[in-house]
């Protein structure tokens, strides 16, 4: 079951510039600042009320970040939608047959599991389900 809207996600070419952007246009810092090796990305997060702005840095060529740049240029790239049980909704959704880019989950930022549903799925909107790690 969908929880909320954990966070928006945003692909920026510089993270510091885009930053200071944010942070002017939010009169903020940002909450959260993490690498994610995993991912290949560099995190910064503005918590706004119930949810996050996600900004979004690939930190080398083969980054699915920077590979989503030089395709489409920078902005929105996925929403985020927080679950009680990623294991399950998966299931569930593979067997609705929604088209899933991760079966299993995997460790994101900010202590979160995450998993992606394909855009062809979901109206061409890049899907992210996550569930706070335990």
């Amino acid at each position: 079951m969908i929880k909320r809207i954990a966070h928006i996600g945003i692909a920026v070419k510089d993270l510091g510039s885009s930053q200071t952007v944010f942070e002017t246009l939010l009169g903020m810092s940002p909450s959260h600042v993490e690498r994610v090796e995993e991912q290949k990305v560099d995190v910064s997060s503005f918590h706004v009320d119930d949810t996050n702005l996600e900004l979004t840095q690939g930190i080398s060529d083969d980054s699915p970040i920077t590979r989503y740049i030089e395709k489409r240029g920078e902005g929105i790239h996925h929403m985020a939608f927080e679950v009680d049980d990623i294991h399950a909704e998966l299931s569930r959704l593979k067997d609705a047959g929604v088209r899933l880019i991760d079966e299993e989950p995997r460790m994101g930022a900010d202590n979160f599991l995450v998993a992606f549903i394909h855009p062809k799925s979901a109206g061409g909107v890049l899907v992210e389900l996550c569930q706070k790690a335990e």
